[in-house]
């Protein structure tokens, strides 16, 4: 009966001790946590046509964000992050590296980057408390402020504000996409193979191909909240024909427009749905316009559609 009584008293204080928090702040400290904190995440990534298991890493050597990621099914795939540097090791391909403050495909970039720049397009909510991974946890909806984009679901664990689950789910409340940790272990220092990592030589980064310059593409309308990250022009892998490109986020998601003109390279020409990833195709003058991304078809579309060069 005595343990029983412990382990109660466990489970409650942290919840007296953040009961003022507002969901803002847990998801504040959830971003704290992801760049300071060392630890070791066993994973499930699942989508609705696969499952993936992970493990993932993080600490800091002599100041330096150190991170691994490890995929367990399938052929052997590492990724590893030296500070800004990103490096992926493939079993059928020679290691390259790229410039990246994140591990991209686990969590969103923008969970351990400024919540407050989230705010533009979602509202932040706080849910009820359960366990995961055997520990108590609080959960923060992310809720969209119109129908242009999906809402997210994270539930944190109380203790270190680390996440233990996260889902993406449409307008229908339809799950899309999730990924829920099964263990988590907090880590003193960092392990022997971050240590490794961060001694050895990995490839220099990858140089940036020339771009040539890009028309001055620009859009009527924007779902509230997204900007223009990026413009630039390049040509398709296997072909000769050159391809505008227009990177869109609005903190959380990321769109990607492609500009051809509709007589010189056939993009393609049908709207999907997978795995929360859509698709949409648009005839705009006298160009062909596609855009994707993790947000409905019809925000897509009518993105595409609002397409103007100036």
């Amino acid at each position: 009966m005595r343990l029983i009584w412990l382990a109660l008293i466990v489970f409650s204080l942290p919840a007296s001790a953040r009961a003022d928090m507002t969901a803002k702040a847990w998801l504040e400290n959830m971003s704290q946590a992801l760049q300071t904190q060392e630890f070791k995440m066993s994973l499930i990534h699942l989508q609705s046509d696969h499952i993936r298991p992970l493990v993932y890493i993080h600490g800091q050597i002599e100041n330096q964000d150190v991170a691994f990621l490890e995929h367990l099914n399938g052929p052997p795939k590492n990724v590893v992050r030296v500070g800004n540097t990103v490096t992926f090791i493939e079993h059928d391909q020679p290691a390259y590296s790229v410039h990246a403050d994140r591990i991209q495909g686990l969590l969103p970039a923008a969970f351990a980057g400024d919540i407050s720049a989230l705010e533009s397009g979602y509202q932040f909510v706080l849910g009820g408390r359960s366990r995961l991974a055997g520990r108590p946890s609080q959960l923060v909806r992310i809720i969209p402020i119109d129908d242009n984009r999906y809402g997210y679901q994270v539930w944190l664990d109380m203790d270190t504000f680390l996440p233990l689950r996260y889902d993406m789910i449409n307008q229908d409340k339809q799950l899309l996409e999730q990924i829920l940790v099964v263990e988590l272990l907090v880590l003193d220092d960092a392990p022997a193979i971050l240590r490794e990592a961060y001694k050895q030589e990995w490839p220099a980064v990858m140089p940036q191909p020339d771009r040539e310059q890009s028309d001055n593409w620009q859009f009527t309308w924007l779902p509230e909240g997204f900007k223009i990250l990026l413009k630039d022009n390049h040509r398709l892998i296997g072909s000769h024909e050159s391809v505008e490109y227009i990177a869109l986020s609005d903190g959380l998601v990321n769109i990607s427009v492609y500009v051809a003109r509709a007589s010189d390279t056939a993009l393609p020409n049908e709207l999907m749905t997978r795995n929360g990833l859509s698709l949409a195709s648009e005839r705009v003058g006298n160009a062909e316009v596609v855009a994707v991304g993790k947000v409905p078809v019809e925000t897509l579309s009518r993105i595409a559609k609002s397409i103007t060069i100036e």
